[in-house]
Parts: structure tokens; C-alpha cells; sequence
């Protein structure tokens, strides 16, 4: 029937769309860590500024909005169908509640960069895998986000992970830093992991406000977030004078003044792949899985930094990597498990809520 058709098609999309997107937040979870801890290594100090470079990249999704709505337009030229496109779809509380997570975004910015320019990356990204933990308790409560005892093995075993690594920190404090500056390295991470964990599921929720949201919408809500998070960290630049500074620090910059204004901007772009990636799969899928593939992304990020940055990789390490694998093996296969048995099952009516499984055919 033509109804079930169009359905199916539907669902096929999104499934593409949750793939592109998973790829997509894969590359800048792994990539933004590695190129921002480049920064401090080689001269970088400007906490404000690694935090300002974190959504900076915003204006590129002007490009996407633009394919969309070209797309849109055609499509409403050549049928006549629906309402005539809109060059912005985004309504004020819908807008207002994107700015609003804007600021939440502009402060988890600055206490990530400051845990960064503190640890290894290496131990920045175990920390920052606990946010699943923080993701899963806040999305329970705040969008009514339903477990397995495959999803809460993973949660625990992906904070377990963090633990490990946080019982054997004081060996892995980078040579000539304070012990007070690594705690505060720390303390700081894990904080920014409890904000993220918080802005996910929130994320999750303005996507039920009462407002159709499409890929279009869902691009200009990362706008309107970006844009009020990137004016946050600009007026803590301006406070601090990191504007003033920068001329000066690229001068001095251990790689050269070129490849520094050059590292700045691809910062600012693979950090926007991470926050496009991360929104995007939450409108595929839940804030629960973008909360896993961000975990997902820490075993690379921990190899790319053994291999690039020559980052010790001690037992804990080990450990805290084989229980993070583990957790990631636990959640898909309990995925899998479901969208099994939803396809065997012939009754519709009992087929599970929307965004249940990110696997549901």
C-alpha cells in the first residue's frame, strides 16, 4: 500500500541519516580532543579561546540549511504539495529553549578545555565517557527513557571505566604540573561530563516541543545553540583579553605562526562535526545512544593518543579500555536482541515506542 511505502521510506531514511550522523560525530569526538590538546602542547594557554573554537564553526551550517531548503523548493515546485518552504523554520520557544541550552553548551565548553589543557588526552576521554552515566539518569528522569539490562550493564560498566582510571590518576599527571592543577584538571573534566550529561536529554526534550521538527529544524536549532554558546565564550575572551593575546601566542606557538592560525580554524570545524553529529543522532535516535556513541569514541581517541601524542598506557588504562569495549558490546547486542524480535513479531500493535531501538527496521 502506498501508506506503508511511504512509511518504510520514512524509516529508511533515518536509518541513513542515523548512520551519517553516527560517522559524523565519530570523527569530531576523536578528532576535537586530539587537535584541542595539540594546541596546549606546543604553547597554547587560552582556556577561553579552546572553548570559543568548540562552536565558532557554526556559520558552516549555513551550507546544509541552504542544500535543504533549495531541496525543499524544488520539491514544492515540481509537485505543488504541502506548504510552501520557509527560509527559517525555527518558532520563538523552540528557539528560546535552543538558546537556553546554548548557555548550558558555553559553560560545559570552558570546564572540558580547562580539564584538557590539565590531563593527557587520553585520561580527558575516560572521564568523559562517565557523561553516559550522567546521561542515562537524567534522560530517565526528563524524557522517561527506557532500560534494559543490557543498557544498564553498559552504564555501569562504562563507569566503572572512568572509575578505574580515577583510583590511579596521580601516575599519569603530565611531568611539571602541580599536584593541585591536575586535581583541578580533574574535578573539572568530570564536571563537564555531568553538564553533558545533562544537555543531551535536554536536547532529547526540546525535540517534543510542540513544533515539527524536521533535519532542517534540527540544523537550526545547532544553530541558534551554537550561536549563543560561541557569544558566551567571546565574552569571557573579551574579559580575559584573549583577543588582544592571539597575535602574540601564534608568534610564539612551537609549530609556527601559520600552522597556528591554521589549527584554529580546523578546530573550530571538527568541533562543529561533533556537536552536528551529536544532535543529529539524538533526532534519530535518543540522547541515551548519542550518549554511547560519545563513549563509543573514547578506544580511538585512547590509541590515537598513544600514537600521536606518545601518551603512556599503563595497566588502568588497559582496564578501564576493556570494560569501556565491553560496555559498548554489552548496549549493542541488547539493541540487536530487540530489533530481533520486533521484526519476528507479526502483530504491529505490538511493536515498541518510537526511538526505542536504534536498530528497529
Amino acid at each position: 500500500m502506498p501508506e506503508n511505502r511511504e512509511e518504510e521510506k520514512a524509516r529508511t531514511m533515518k536509518r541513513i541519516l542515523l548512520i551519517v550522523n553516527s560517522i559524523i560525530l565519530i570523527i569530531g569526538a576523536c578528532g576535537g580532543p586530539l587537535i584541542l590538546r595539540l594546541y596546549f602542547l606546543h604553547g597554547g594557554s587560552r582556556v577561553w579561546l579552546s572553548s570559543f573554537l568548540q562552536t565558532a564553526g557554526f556559520p558552516v551550517i549555513a551550507l546544509p540549511l541552504a542544500i535543504t531548503y533549495i531541496t525543499r523548493r524544488r520539491s514544492f515546485s515540481a509537485t505543488g504539495d504541502g506548504k510552501k518552504p520557509k527560509i527559517i523554520n525555527i518558532k520563538f520557544p523552540l528557539f528560546a529553549a535552543s538558546s537556553f541550552i546554548g548557555l548550558l553548551v558555553g559553560a560545559d565548553d570552558y570546564l572540558y578545555s580547562y580539564g584538557v589543557d590539565r590531563l593527557p588526552v587520553s585520561t580527558s576521554s575516560l572521564i568523559i565517557a562517565s557523561q553516559l552515566a550522567f546521561t542515562a539518569i537524567f534522560a530517565f528522569f526528563m524524557v522517561k527513557q527506557k532500560f534494559t539490562a543490557f543498557s544498564i550493564n553498559a552504564i555501569f560498566l562504562l563507569t566503572l571505566a572512568s572509575g578505574v582510571l580515577a583510583m590511579h590518576s596521580s601516575g599519569d599527571r603530565p611531568a611539571g604540573e602541580s599536584t593541585k592543577a591536575y586535581v583541578m584538571g580533574f574535578i573539572m573534566t568530570l564536571l563537564a561530563a555531568v553538564l553533558y550529561g545533562i544537555i543531551l536529554p535536554l536536547v532529547e526534550l526540546v525535540y517534543k516541543i510542540k513544533q515539527e521538527i524536521t533535519f532542517a529544524t534540527v540544523l537550526e536549532i545547532q544553530f541558534v545553540m551554537s550561536l549563543v554558546a560561541t557569544i558566551v565564550c567571546a565574552i569571557g575572551m573579551i574579559i580575559n583579553k584573549d583577543f588582544k593575546a592571539i597575535p602574540r601566542e601564534a608568534r610564539n606557538f612551537g609549530l609556527g605562526e601559520t600552522t597556528y592560525y591554521v589549527l584554529l580554524v580546523a578546530s573550530a570545524i571538527i568541533w562543529q562535526f561533533n556537536f552536528l553529529g551529536f544532535i543529529g543522532v539524538i533526532y534519530c535516535a535518543t540522547s541515551l545512544f548519542s550518549g554511547i556513541m560519545l563513549a563509543l569514541s573514547v578506544p580511538i581517541t585512547e590509541i590515537l593518543a598513544v600514537i600521536f601524542y606518545k601518551e603512556s598506557f599503563k595497566a588502568e588504562k588497559g582496564v578501564s579500555l576493556v570494560l569501556a569495549v565491553w560496555g559498548f558490546v554489552s548496549y549493542f547486542y541488547g539493541e540487536y536482541k530487540i530489533a530481533k524480535k520486533i521484526k519476528s513479531e507479526p502483530n504491529p500493535e505490538t511493536e515498541l515506542p518510537q526511538n526505542h531501538s536504534v536498530l528497529e527496521p
